[in-house]
């Protein structure tokens, strides 16, 4: 279970303190909404640990996440700009997940398989990123983050701009996927449709801190 526990901070110059408090278990998606600038994604960086918290718990389990550097963190992360390598092969793209060097094991190799084949896309392994529907990228950035299969998934609006059916597919690859591999996900969206879709709670962010709706 992930425990997110007065987990505070200030942005410089700034008066109002935010304070987060929430809990995601296992196989669950939790939605945060709210107008834009209310603190949605400072909340992601400050799991991530792009941010520094003024204080509070982050807890996985029994493992406190809070002040442990980004790279320790058991954490993968998709964005709405997905940084695929355009001119790379959809096989090279998610090994990148992984390594920087494009250097790969046999074993790494079959990881990407099960992958592809997990989110629709094993007959593409060796095409070209710059040849794929919107979706398919998305598809791919999904892929490249599962790689790692690290407990807790972070979405920050990664599925902006798709139309609306592959919006509503790659929502439904989320919660299979978050099932399937007992992930605790948090997604960050301004389309209420979305959170109503796929999240078994929906959290605001109104006056500096999460309120469940």
């Amino acid at each position: 279970m992930l425990k997110i526990t007065d987990v505070k901070y200030q942005h410089k110059n700034a008066e109002d303190m935010y304070t987060y408090t929430m809990v995601v278990k296992p196989k669950e998606i939790v939605a945060i909404v709210g107008q834009s600038g209310s603190g949605k994604s400072t909340l992601l960086d400050l799991l991530a640990g792009f941010l520094p918290a003024t204080s509070g718990s982050i807890k996985l389990d029994e493992d406190e996440l809070i002040d442990e550097t980004v790279e320790a963190r058991p954490i993968s992360i998709l964005f709405q700009h997905h940084n695929l390598f355009e001119h790379l092969s959809v096989q090279k793209n998610i090994l990148l997940g992984i390594s920087k060097t494009l250097k790969s094991t046999h074993e790494e190799l079959k990881k990407v398989k099960t992958i592809l084949k997990e989110v629709g896309l094993e007959k593409y392994e060796h095409t070209i990123v710059s040849s794929l529907s919107g979706g398919q990228q998305q598809r791919v950035a999904l892929a490249r983050v599962l790689l790692r299969r690290e407990p807790i998934l972070l979405l920050d609006e990664p599925f902006t701009g798709l139309d609306a059916d592959t919006r509503m597919q790659m929502l439904d690859l989320v919660k299979q996927i978050t099932v399937e591999n007992n992930l605790h996900t948090i997604m960050i969206t301004h389309e209420i449709e979305d959170s109503e879709r796929i999240a078994n709670r929906v959290y605001k962010v109104e006056n500096q801190k999460l309120v469940e709706q």
